[in-house]
Order: structure tokens, then C-alpha cells, then sequence
């Protein structure tokens, strides 16, 4: 899809750059930003999807599709596509083991497909999304997803090094320097600027365990606070194949607990052990590919572009069931959050 036909369907004035994007992450170590924009005219349409999805009596991952009567319906799926980063985070769970990028009509293919078996969030990460092209790749994704699929919400996890309140606007130009912090308060000024929902995740380890960042999270005040242990996986992160050893970050699950009852008082808090992460996610690598993690491994299923999304799906480990019990069908919509502004 070219840009210009997305400009006669859609004038610019009555949309911009964060209209097409519903939830844009950003990883700064040791936190990661989360920042949520919705489209104006489809939050009537997520309230009658709303509706519907209460009205049925069984899982969100099945409602309304039946390729299959034991099929999982990928509601939620995280694709990175690409794992190339330009920074390097020791407890990385996704490293820089190829750099291969889908060619964008190939990629664009394949998030139709999803859309076509009940896909309703996409999650675009990597490596670092905006290094490829220097954000026009995953721009034109967001563009994609929601111009073309209509997807309700459309994410993106980046590290913030790259990212500029003009690319809010309309996909930026490289911005240089690793100030976390500088970055990590842009992007929540930018963000109540442009009235988007700004949460914010955490990567619990070793180096940041001990802290206290009550305050500091108030101070912030996002609508989510993610807060996650720090996970091995054989080949990425750990094992003789990784390209990082993450084993001085571990924490304990007793760490852990430590860090969430610290922050308990906190309405925005939403931990994830590993227990929780390992195989509650969706995830598809640069190829496509769903990525099983019940082995502590990342074992690859064919990819969604060759068999499609149920044969691969069926390879994906998913835990439904986890899916559900960590929180992961929350409050997409903008609008249903309340917020003010």
C-alpha cells in the first residue's frame, strides 16, 4: 500500500500519525514505556466488540471464528521483525541472531492472514523496531493495521533512543544519544500532549531489585505499570548458542515477590512472574514463525506465510488459559479507561 492512496482515503487533517497507532512501547533500561493511542472512529466499534465478547460464554481466543472447533483464534500476537538492536541489554530474551526483515508487502501479507483468523492486537517489537529504515518499516505496518486491517489496538516496543515527537506526527528522523530517563520523560510529555495512554513496564533483575520506584511512578503516573522478572532463555540469553548471558540478572521468585509487595500500594501495578510470561504470549519472529517456549527454548513452528495461522499456531506452546489469568484481555480502549487529561 502505497502512502498516497492512504492520503485519498483518509484526509490528513482528520488523521495523524497516532491516530493509525493504538499502543506504542518503548524499552528504556531498566524500565520500557508503554504508550496506548487509539482511533477516534473505531471506539464505537471496540464498544460493540466489547459487548459481544461479554455476551458469549467462552474464551476471547474463540468467539466468532471456527476454522477449527479446538483452533486458538490469535487475538493478541507479538511480531518481531526484526532482531537487530542498537543496544544491549544484558538480560535480552530476544538477541540479534540473523538480520532478516520480511520485504514489507510480505509482512503486510502475513498480518492479513492473522487479521483474516480473528487477530484483534498486534504487538510490532524486535530487536528495536525504528533501526529498520529508521521507523518508515513499522510505520507503514501501523499504517497498515489500522488504515487497511482495522485492527482496534496496534502496539510497538522500542528502546526510545530512536524516537522523536515528530515521528508522532509522522515517522521521524533518527534521533542520536541514550539518555533513558530524558527519553523515558519525552515520551510521557509527548504522550499527554497528543492524549495518549502511557504505561510503562519494568524488567525486574538483579541491578534493579532492591529499588523503590514508588515515587518515581507516581510521578509518571501511567494507566499501567508492567513489571516483569527477569526470564532465561536457552539460545538467547543463556546456553552455549546466546549471544547474551543473562545469569547475573536472575532474581529469585522470593526476589520477586519482595519487588511486588514494595510497589502493592500502587493501582497501576500488574507483575509478571516467569511463571506467567513463559508461554502466555503469542510470539512470531522475523520469519513469521509462532516461537514455542515450553522447553525454556525458543523452537520455531513453519511459518503463517506457508502453512498458515492454525497449522502454526497448533506448534505455538501458547497457554491460553495463562493468557487469560496473567490479564492479557485488558482495557484496550482509550475511551473505556476514563482518563483525563
Amino acid at each position: 500500500m502505497q502512502e498516497q492512496n492512504v492520503n485519498t482515503k483518509i484526509p490528513e487533517e482528520e488523521y495523524t500519525t497516532t491516530d493509525y497507532l493504538s499502543l506504542f512501547n518503548v524499552a528504556i533500561f531498566p524500565v520500557a514505556v508503554l504508550i496506548a493511542i487509539f482511533t477516534r472512529k473505531l471506539l464505537i466499534i471496540n464498544r460493540k466488540r466489547s459487548m459481544i465478547n461479554r455476551s458469549v460464554a467462552f474464551s476471547p481466543f474463540n468467539n466468532g471464528h471456527c476454522y477449527g472447533s479446538n483452533s486458538t483464534i490469535p487475538k493478541s500476537v507479538n511480531y518481531h521483525f526484526t532482531r537487530q538492536c542498537n543496544y544491549k541489554c544484558g538480560f535480552c530474551f530476544h538477541t540479534a541472531k540473523t538480520s532478516f526483515v520480511l520485504p514489507l508487502d510480505e509482512a503486510k501479507r502475513g498480518l492479513k492472514i492473522l487479521k483474516e483468523a480473528g487477530m484483534e492486537k498486534i504487538n510490532f517489537s524486535g530487536g528495536e523496531p525504528f533501526i529498520h529504515k529508521r521507523g518508515e518499516f513499522v510505520g507503514e505496518l501501523t499504517r497498515y493495521c489500522k488504515v487497511e486491517l482495522k485492527l482496534p489496538s496496534v502496539t510497538i516496543v522500542c528502546n526510545g533512543s530512536l524516537v522523536t515527537e515528530r515521528w508522532f506526527k509522522k515517522y521521524g528522523r533518527h534521533q542520536n544519544g541514550k539518555d533513558h530517563l530524558r527519553s523515558l520523560s519525552n515520551a510521557r510529555d509527548w504522550c499527554r500532549k497528543y492524549r495518549v495512554a502511557f504505561k510503562i513496564n519494568t524488567v525486574v533483575n538483579s541491578f534493579n531489585v532492591e529499588e523503590d520506584m514508588n515515587h518515581k511512578i507516581q510521578e509518571l503516573a501511567p494507566v499501567r505499570w508492567k513489571v516483569f522478572q527477569c526470564l532465561l532463555i536457552e539460545g538467547e540469553n543463556c546456553g552455549q548458542e546466546a549471544l547474551r548471558d543473562a545469569e547475573k540478572f536472575v532474581i529469585s521468585d522470593d526476589d520477586f515477590t519482595r519487588f511486588v509487595q514494595r510497589h502493592s500500594t500502587l493501582s497501576c501495578l500488574v507483575p509478571e512472574s516467569n511463571e506467567k510470561m513463559r508461554n502466555s504470549y503469542l510470539i512470531l519472529d522475523e520469519y513469521m514463525r509462532f516461537l514455542d517456549c515450553r522447553g525454556g527454548a525458543k523452537v520455531p513452528s513453519k511459518s503463517i506465510l506457508d502453512v498458515g495461522v492454525e497449522s502454526a499456531i497448533n506448534a505455538s506452546g501458547f497457554d491460553e488459559k495463562m493468557f487469560l489469568k496473567r490479564g492479557g484481555k485488558y482495557t484496550w480502549s482509550k475511551a473505556d479507561m476514563n482518563l483525563t487529561w
